[in-house]
């Protein structure tokens, strides 16, 4: 059965995170649900030079095209378009993945707010007892930002702050950025060959700290 897996991008930084994640869903063979806020439409010319049309129909037209995706394959949904299949508990997707998500996002799905469709397809994931995956954006966190997060993660989200290892000798930021998405994607139950893993015979043994930095 093929998986549906909504992906939501917000204002914060991280973009490229975001549409990473969304092609490697794509070539895994997901439907994928995408949600683009107006913010995250500015951050991806900032960090990214793309252009994400404000009208879903043509975002989704644009995405699949850059993605190479087969028609159907992802749908772009307005904010307010309360009929769109996430919206209900009697269609939830399989996983929901905020990446990058602001701290005002994360604030209103802590505090059952639903005036959009990207907190309220949060609110029936969390319901229906689905994954919920909250990418948030760079550090640093205020105890406010700590005590949503805590919050969220008691309800069954999963906080998953974009912090790479680099036990893989990455040799380029796209080396960074699929580390990140690898773990995300390792939570939501989707294969992908993005990095060897660790105790494979190609990863290097671990060094013992240097002396001064243990």
């Amino acid at each position: 059965m093929t998986k549906t897996v909504a992906v939501a991008f917000t204002g914060a930084s991280g973009l490229p995170y975001g549409m990473r994640l969304v092609e490697c869903l794509l070539a895994a063979g997901c439907d994928v649900q995408l949600l683009i806020s107006q913010a995250a439409q500015i951050v991806a010319t900032q960090e990214m030079e793309f252009t994400l049309p404000g009208r879903p129909a043509e975002a989704e037209a644009v995405l699949a095209e850059a993605f190479g995706a087969q028609p159907g394959r992802i749908k772009v949904y307005g904010l307010q378009e309360w009929f769109a299949p996430l919206a209900s508990g009697s269609n939830p997707p399989d996983a929901y993945i905020i990446c990058p998500c602001t701290m005002g996002t994360l604030a209103k799905i802590a505090a059952g707010m639903a005036d959009d469709l990207i907190c309220r397809a949060a609110d029936v994931v969390l319901k229906e007892g689905r994954k919920l995956v909250l990418v948030p954006r760079e550090t640093p966190f205020s105890v406010i930002h700590l005590e949503n997060m805590l919050r969220l993660a008691k309800a069954g989200a999963v906080i998953l702050p974009p912090n790479p290892g680099f036990y893989h000798h990455p040799t380029n930021l796209g080396g960074i950025i699929d580390f990140v998405v690898a773990r995300i994607l390792d939570q939501v139950q989707v294969p992908h060959q993005l990095m060897t893993r660790w105790g494979t015979h190609d990863e290097p043994s671990p060094q013992p700290p240097s002396p001064g930095r243990g």
